[in-house]
């Protein structure tokens, strides 16, 4: 994640070309026009950080979701700081910081989930072998 939030220019740079082509070709084939590079890069934005939320769920199994989505805002907000003040290629964005932390609180969320999903089966087959012992 830091090699990429500091890489010092766009990390799309390079493919901004064949992005472009991919976008033409899946419009021309029925996909809304919506679907356009701005929502590509609010997307990865999101992705980039739902390993954050993952990691720090489970780090922090104590804290609530909204704590790592907090947590999530605080790092995306001290990643476009960095930006602003020492990347002179790249763009520091507030809609950067709402969607990076969209991404760790939807990995919070899936973090807390997949753990509950085990919990609720170990319990539910302990309380079958409990029903039958009796």
């Amino acid at each position: 994640m830091a090699l990429v939030a500091f890489w010092p220019s766009p990390v799309d740079q390079p493919i901004q070309g064949e992005l472009a082509r991919i976008l033409r070709f899946f419009h021309a084939h029925g996909i809304p026009a919506w679907f356009d590079y701005k929502f590509v890069e609010a997307s990865a934005n999101v992705v980039l950080f739902v390993p954050l939320g993952v990691v720090a769920s489970l780090a922090f199994a104590e804290k609530r979701w909204w704590q790592i989505g907090a947590f999530g805002l605080i790092v995306s907000g001290c990643i476009e700081l960095g930006q602003l003040l020492f990347l002179h290629d790249r763009f520091a964005s507030p809609q950067d910081v709402v969607t990076n932390t969209s991404g760790a609180v939807i990995g919070a969320l899936l973090a807390i989930e997949a753990l509950k999903r085990p919990q609720a089966r170990r319990l539910s087959a302990a309380g079958l072998r409990n029903a039958n012992s009796s």
